[in-house]
């Protein structure tokens, strides 16, 4: 069936969007199921079981919090998946409690003994002879006691505050004069090891949970008193944030003062262990105004983000073997010892490096670090939107100032959750001679900018960075993203007036190789995907393909349907969110929906159309979300080298392969995952392949 507007609704089985919060928690559901495979190795399964916790947190802070707060104040507007806002809030809260038992369930009856096999041993106090005890004792009494602050609970003592995200002990103490029984409540000490290490016979690795070692020793908080149980609970807090940028002078002290509010958010989830007798859990959701709806039950330990730690262990067997990244063929020279001379390199043709596989320190650190050093190098102009904490690209930035070079830094400080970060970096930076800057008001600045300006042959020469990733050392060893180095004169002139629009009051329109958000982008991909739709409805060849996080925007999603009832193939990679309803007849027969979850975290935006032959592809930091063709600053730029496009092609060949590990998301919105081939043996991992390709990549050329 061939239309120019997706069939209506009332004419299809099932709602045209899937939810994108259900379709959230599908995504976690993804790593869940990556921390219950057996074929996981298992260290990597204990991380998962980490990755999992964390990320639900986060999503209950923001999302969940979100959606209650529309609801409280009576929006109660059906999603576009067609929720009224309360029974899909029912929905989640029903499958997120699912889900976190399922969790806390594998952990106790497989994780657990699997990891005990190993000499990997989380113990309970019973499990430990006398010696431990009164090593562990006197431990407490010189470690663990002084941080301690035990909270009362009577008329003389308000209940305490209790913050998001910290463990808590709920203790029942009896007074032996006057029978009465008090509630007090002590909070496990986040700055200690939450999983306390024991001595172990060599080779083994014994742990004790600290809240099950503070509990032991309650006597000694309440001396004089005899304490009757104690439970754990955990609270999860709107952490959210609403600030009016059109209405404050000084957007730094706005958000500073915003990120003490977000500390005393309303509580929106009480978790429990399963041991938690009525009264207490009774007083809890009083205190706090829980509802009974936003109460979980968990067996076993609670907040197992703990098994982070066990990532330390020295134990390779019981890991991903390892990746170790290559330095870009353009980058590499034929004496080991010598520093690549980058800007030759990036002069002599475009660049396009894949992180994690090809190094980010012998690219992007090297560029930066480079044209800090270089006497040549008159300016600097950079987009931060996460960094890490040792960042040696704010130690560039810094030198190059410190030297006299025009710096411009756009740091973007309302990054979610990295605020206070970007805060420090940014009064560093600005202390250094940075010139910093915040963006435009009412818009995130999410794209990955970076532009050096040198002086060459008695003229300047503008050398150019575009990635799909953040500059972040660290989480560039795991996520997965491209990067252009381009001399480009179009690229230049582009990424010149989009830093100009940024700093400035330049209103730019006029892009030859970028789309930008929010002006040009989504019209952009829009007309894209419609060229391909002609190009079917002649009978031609044509061709969709789209890597994203996520996918979630309706407009990008109903142009895809559009393509699709005009017969043009639509492939979408996807690591999170999809709203997409693949292989509905009439609707989307022609679309399919991979996921890869895995060791890397995937994290590259790539948009490749057909275009008769002569494909187009962009790469670069937008995902198809409102958010981000919107209300935030996004830049895609056009690949121009066949070898690049080659590479971005084979990357979709490879995800999209049936012979491939991946998830399939059906009609239904389940996603099955698929990594067995008819015979049980395992099909291609993504990560690994991608490693093994990459590492066999020629030289295009080389450096002296």
């Amino acid at each position: 069936m061939t239309t120019d507007v997706p069939v209506p609704v009332s004419e299809q089985s099932l709602d045209r969007f899937i939810d994108r919060e259900l379709s959230w928690l599908s995504f976690n559901q993804r790593v869940l199921e990556l921390g219950e495979a057996s074929d996981t190795p298992l260290l990597e399964r204990t991380n998962f079981l980490a990755i999992f916790p964390s990320n639900l947190d986060e999503w209950f802070m923001v999302r969940v919090a979100g959606l209650k707060r529309r609801i409280d104040t009576g929006l109660d507007q059906p999603t576009a998946a067609g929720l009224p806002a309360r029974e899909l809030l029912a929905q989640i809260r029903t499958k997120a409690n699912e889900l976190q038992v399922r969790h806390a369930r594998m952990f106790e009856e497989e994780v657990r003994p699997a990891l005990a096999g190993e000499g990997i041993h989380i113990l309970g106090w019973d499990d430990l002879g006398p010696e431990q005890h009164a090593r562990l004792t006197e431990l407490f009494a010189t470690q663990i006691f002084p941080v301690l602050m035990p909270l009362a609970v009577d008329p003389a003592h308000p209940f305490p505050y209790i913050s998001g995200l910290s463990l808590n002990l709920s203790v029942r103490v009896k007074n032996p004069d006057t029978g009465r029984t008090e509630f007090a409540r002590v909070k496990v000490p986040p700055m200690l090891p939450r999983l306390y290490p024991l001595d172990a016979p060599e080779g083994e690795h014994w742990y004790i949970l600290l809240e099950d070692l503070i509990a032991q020793h309650l006597g000694s908080l309440f001396s004089g008193m005899e304490v009757v149980d104690h439970h754990v609970f955990r609270v999860t807090r709107n952490e959210d944030m609403l600030i009016e940028e059109d209405e404050t002078e000084n957007l730094l002290q706005a958000l500073e003062k915003e990120l003490l509010r977000r500390r005393f958010g309303p509580p929106i989830r009480l978790e429990a262990s399963d041991d938690m007798d009525d009264e207490t859990l009774n007083l809890l959701k009083d205190e706090l105004d829980i509802t009974d709806d936003e109460v979980t039950v968990l067996p076993g330990p609670l907040d197992l983000t703990a098994l982070f730690g066990l990532g330390r262990i020295n134990r390779p067997d019981l890991k991903y073997a390892p990746q170790i990244p290559v330095t870009a063929p353009e980058f590499r020279t034929s004496d080991s010892d010598e520093k690549p001379d980058v800007f030759r390199a990036i002069a002599e043709r475009d660049v396009l490096v894949h992180h994690p596989y090809e190094s980010f320190s012998t690219s992007v650190q090297a560029f930066i670090e480079q044209a800090a050093d270089d006497p040549d190098v008159v300016a600097i102009k950079q987009t931060l939107y996460r960094t890490s904490g040792d960042s040696p690209i704010i130690a560039a930035l810094i030198k190059a100032a410190e030297s006299g070079k025009q710096v411009l830094a756009l740091v973007e400080i309302k990054a979610r959750f990295d605020e206070q970060n970007n805060i420090v970096w940014a009064r560093k930076l600005e202390k250094a001679g940075v010139h910093v800057v915040y963006g435009l008001v009412g818009l995130k600045t999410h794209c990955k900018l970076l532009q050096v300006i040198r002086h060459e042959d008695s003229q300047l020469r503008i050398y150019n960075h575009i990635g799909t990733g953040n500059y972040n050392p660290k989480t560039s060893r795991i996520y997965e993203d491209l990067g252009l180095f381009t001399v480009d004169e179009e690229v230049s002139g582009d990424i010149t007036r989009l830093f100009n629009q940024l700093s400035g009051y330049a209103i730019e329109r006029d892009f030859k190789r970028l789309l930008v958000a929010p002006l040009h982008l989504r019209k952009g991909l829009i007309d894209l995907i419609e060229q391909e739709r002609q190009a079917a409805l002649r009978g031609e060849p044509s061709g969709v393909r789209i890597k994203v996080n996520s996918m979630v925007d309706e407009e990008i999603i109903d142009t895809l349907y559009t393509a699709s009832q005009a017969g043009v193939p639509v492939d979408v990679l996807v690591r999170g969110i999809c709203s997409v309803r693949p292989g509905v007849p009439g609707l989307s027969e022609t679309i399919r929906v991979r996921s890869v979850v895995g060791r890397n975290l995937e994290h590259s935006r790539i948009f490749s159309f057909h275009n008769g032959g002569d494909t187009r592809v962009y790469i670069g930091s937008a995902d198809m979300m409102h958010r981000n063709l919107d209300r935030r600053i996004e830049a895609l730029v056009q690949l121009t080298d066949p070898e690049h496009i080659s590479i971005c092609t084979n990357l979709f060949d490879l995800g999209m392969s049936d012979e491939a590990a991946t998830w399939h998301l059906q009609a239904d919105g389940e996603w099955v995952r698929r990594h067995l081939d008819a015979e049980g043996r395992p099909l291609v991992d993504v990560h690994d392949e991608m490693m093994k390709r990459i590492a066999r990549r020629p030289r295009r050329h080389s450096l002296r």
